[in-house]
C-alpha cells in the first residue's frame, strides 16, 4: 500500500510517499480501512528537522484517521464499526492515519456514534475533540450570556473549531487573530468581533489588567496565556490548550487568588476511554453543515500532505486540511 512515510537517518528527515508492506509495518488486533485523516500541527512537528515528536525511525505519519474496521480480533470491537483513532501515540510512536489501512489495538479505537460520520469526524479531527473539551471544561464555570470568551490563536484547527462551538452555544466570541485576512473567516465561524493581540496588553504597570474576559480558550501559550490571566473577570476560567507560544508560563498568583480565575489543561492523548466517548458524542450535531464545510480549507490526497504541511508550519491555513488516504 502506499503511505506518507517520515525517516530519520544520522539526524536528518526525509518525508515521503512510498510503497510498504502492512504485514511489515502494522500491529495490533483491530484493522481499520481509513477513509478520512487531516492534518495538525504535530504532523508538521514530525517532519520538522531536529524535532523530537517522533519515537519511531520510520514512521507512517498521522495523528487522526476514520474509518471502519476491516478485521478484528478483539469481540469488543466488531467488523463494520466506524470508528475514530486519535491519541495513543498515533502518528509518532505508533503508525497513523497518513495510509490506507491502520492496525491498533481495540483500546486505541473509539467508536463513534451512529450520526456522526468517518469525514465529519475528520473536519473535527483531534483539533475539533479538544476544541469541544476545552468548551465543556469552560462551561463548568462560565454559562452562555456570561461576557465576552476570548480565543487566541484563532485560525487554527483548535481555535477555529473553539469559536465556531462556542458561538453555536450561544457564547459571545472574541477572536484574536493578528491576520487581517483572516476578519472574514472567523466572523463567519460566529465571532463577535475579531481583535489584535495588542489587546492583551493593558495596564502594564499593574500586576493586573483590566477584568474583561468570563473566560478563554487559549492555543498559544507562553506570554498569551500569562497576558490573558491578566485581563479575566472575577470567577473566569482559562482554558490551555497549546503551546506553539511557548511552554514557560511567567506569571503570578494575583489572578488566582484575588479575582478566583482558574486555569484548566486539557489533553487529548492520553484521555480515558469514557471522556473521549462523551466528548464525540458531544460533538455530534454541535454544527450546521454550512459551519462544518467553511472549517475546511481543502482537501488532499497522499501526495498534497507535504504541502499541506508546509501551510500549517506557515500558518497559511484558515481551518482544517482533510486527506483522503487512499488517493
Amino acid at each position: 500500500m502506499r503511505a506518507f512515510v517520515v525517516e530519520r537517518t544520522d539526524g536528518e528527515v526525509t518525508a515521503s510517499v512510498r510503497d510498504v508492506d502492512p504485514d511489515e509495518w502494522l500491529e495490533g488486533d483491530v484493522e481499520v480501512a481509513v477513509e478520512w485523516s487531516c492534518l495538525n500541527f504535530k504532523d508538521a512537528m514530525v517532519v520538522a528537522p531536529g524535532a523530537r515528536v517522533a519515537r519511531l525511525d520510520r514512521l507512517i505519519g498521522g495523528v487522526d484517521a476514520a474509518g471502519s474496521v476491516l478485521r478484528s480480533d478483539d469481540p469488543t470491537m466488531p467488523v463494520g464499526t466506524v470508528v475514530v483513532a486519535h491519541g495513543h501515540g498515533f502518528g509518532t510512536a505508533h503508525h497513523g492515519g497518513f495510509a490506507p489501512r491502520l492496525r491498533a489495538d481495540a483500546s486505541w479505537l473509539t467508536a463513534l456514534p451512529q450520526a456522526l460520520d468517518a469525514r465529519t469526524s475528520m473536519v473535527f479531527g483531534t483539533a475539533g475533540y479538544t476544541a469541544m473539551a476545552s468548551v465543556l471544561e469552560l462551561e463548568h464555570r462560565v454559562t452562555p450570556g456570561a461576557g465576552e470568551v476570548l480565543v487566541t490563536g484563532a485560525t487554527g484547527g483548535v481555535g477555529s473549531v473553539s469559536v465556531a462551538l462556542l458561538a453555536a452555544r450561544g457564547h459571545d466570541v472574541t477572536a484574536l487573530s493578528r491576520k487581517e485576512s483572516s476578519h472574514e473567516f472567523l466572523r463567519g465561524l460566529g465571532a463577535a468581533r475579531v481583535v489584535a493581540p495588542e489587546v492583551l496588553v493593558d495596564r502594564p504597570d499593574r500586576v493586573l489588567g483590566s477584568a474583561r474576559f468570563a473566560a478563554a480558550v487559549d492555543c498559544v501559550g507562553g506570554e498569551t496565556l500569562a497576558a490573558i490571566l491578566r485581563v479575566v473577570r472575577w470567577g473566569g476560567v482559562v482554558v490551555a490548550t497549546g503551546l506553539v507560544g511557548g511552554a514557560a508560563l511567567a506569571t503570578t498568583v494575583y489572578p488566582f487568588i484575588t479575582r478566583g480565575v482558574s486555569l484548566v489543561g486539557v489533553d487529548s492523548v492520553d484521555a480515558p476511554a469514557p471522556l473521549r466517548h462523551s466528548v464525540w458524542a458531544a460533538l455530534t450535531g454541535s454544527l450546521g453543515a454550512a459551519t462544518l464545510d467553511s472549517l475546511v480549507d481543502r482537501q488532499v490526497g497522499l501526495d498534497g500532505i507535504a504541502d499541506g504541511l508546509g501551510q500549517l508550519d506557515r500558518g497559511d491555513a484558515h481551518g482544517r486540511i482533510l486527506v483522503d488516504p487512499t488517493r
